[in-house]
């Protein structure tokens, strides 16, 4: 349960600070201490504190800043293993299916379907194991999303440390030791944007080495 509890909770921080994510804070603590205090539990009970003693407007432009400005920091997870690729559009639909395959109703709220929060609201109350199967396929976007949220010394690091803490190993040191996660990648065919940060992305073709 206690997997269960840190993915909803980290779906909730890792979304958009609206009023009602803030005003969420006190009883996602105490969800949190109700459960045993593993790694995962400590992590998030120290982003939340952050969060809460932050002033709401700063927040919100700091979320901003943080997600939406650079993609850097991409949420979602297909974006880290295939950039805007044509590729991209079969994973998504690859999403897609997995939330079909669940029997119930996967609600999106404008996002696309490897939003971080929306698979870890998935894992947490609709299919915890193919939840699972989909955060472990794409560790090696949760592990670079994590070093590069621990390099700008994020408030939202913790966060994702949190998840990756929920997965089987150790998390890797490096960015090479996370884009080795990707496992062999297919080249593709860029379209559209180019990739936010070639040192980064996609890691088809061959990135930080």
């Amino acid at each position: 349960m206690s997997t269960q509890v840190v993915h909803q909770v980290a779906s909730w921080v890792l979304s958009y600070p609206h009023d009602d994510v803030i005003e969420a804070l006190p009883q996602l603590t105490a969800a949190l201490r109700e459960q045993r205090p593993t790694r995962a539990v400590r992590e998030l009970l120290e982003v939340i504190e952050r969060l809460a003693a932050t002033d709401p407007e700063e927040l919100r432009h700091l979320y901003v800043d943080t997600f939406d400005l650079t993609r850097r920091h991409a949420l979602h997870l297909s974006y880290w293993t295939e950039g805007d690729t044509r590729r991209r559009g079969e994973v998504l639909a690859a999403f897609k299916q997995v939330y079909r395959d669940s029997g119930q109703v996967v609600r999106l709220g404008g996002e696309l379907p490897d939003h971080l929060p929306v698979v870890l609201e998935f894992a947490a109350v609709v299919d915890p194991e193919a939840g699972a199967a989909l955060l472990q396929r794409y560790r090696a976007s949760l592990e670079l999303l994590r070093i590069e949220l621990e390099d700008d010394a994020s408030p939202w690091a913790g966060a994702v440390r949190a998840v990756c803490a929920t997965l089987p190993g150790e998390s890797p040191r490096t960015r090479t030791e996370a884009m080795a996660l990707a496992g062999p990648v297919q080249p593709t065919e860029t379209v559209g944007l180019e990739p936010f940060d070639p040192r980064l992305l996609p890691l088809a073709e061959g990135a930080r080495r």
